[in-house]
């Protein structure tokens, strides 16, 4: 554990990173259209709930995850294996456990490809972030 150092600044780069990147995947330009349908949904959809709670709970948890991809990546700072472990975390953690749930909850193969790409891309870009960012 003394290895592990974090740049607590590039974790809240990185976290930013993700939000980011969800306002252009789940947007109508990208998949926004396709995941809606997949929901069984319409775009009334997007103005219900409580906004604050929604943004909020999305930036402290991509904050958590940006934190624990920092400490996986810790040790061996470069792009290069920001990218190799974001993308390890990133497919074979979380989309492969979304993949489990959305097996038994028979949920469509397209609206696990939007979700866990949506994921992936973010795990690597967050990896990438965390590698360069000493």
């Amino acid at each position: 554990m003394e290895n592990v150092k974090i740049n607590v600044i590039a974790v809240v780069a990185a976290a930013l990173s993700m939000f980011l990147i969800g306002g252009l995947w789940y947007s109508p330009k990208l998949f926004g259209n396709q995941w809606l349908k997949e929901l069984g949904k319409d775009k009334s959809f997007l103005e219900t709930g409580n906004m604050k709670l929604i943004f909020g709970g999305a930036f402290i948890l991509a904050l958590i995850m940006a934190f624990n991809l920092a400490g996986f990546v810790s040790g061996y700072e470069s792009w290069t294996w920001g990218l190799i472990g974001g993308a390890l975390a990133g497919l074979g953690w979380v989309a492969m456990s979304l993949g489990i749930i959305y097996l038994f909850e028979r949920r469509s193969m397209k609206i696990f490809l939007i979700n866990a790409g949506y994921i992936v891309v973010s795990f690597i870009v967050m990896g990438i972030i965390l590698g360069l960012w000493k």
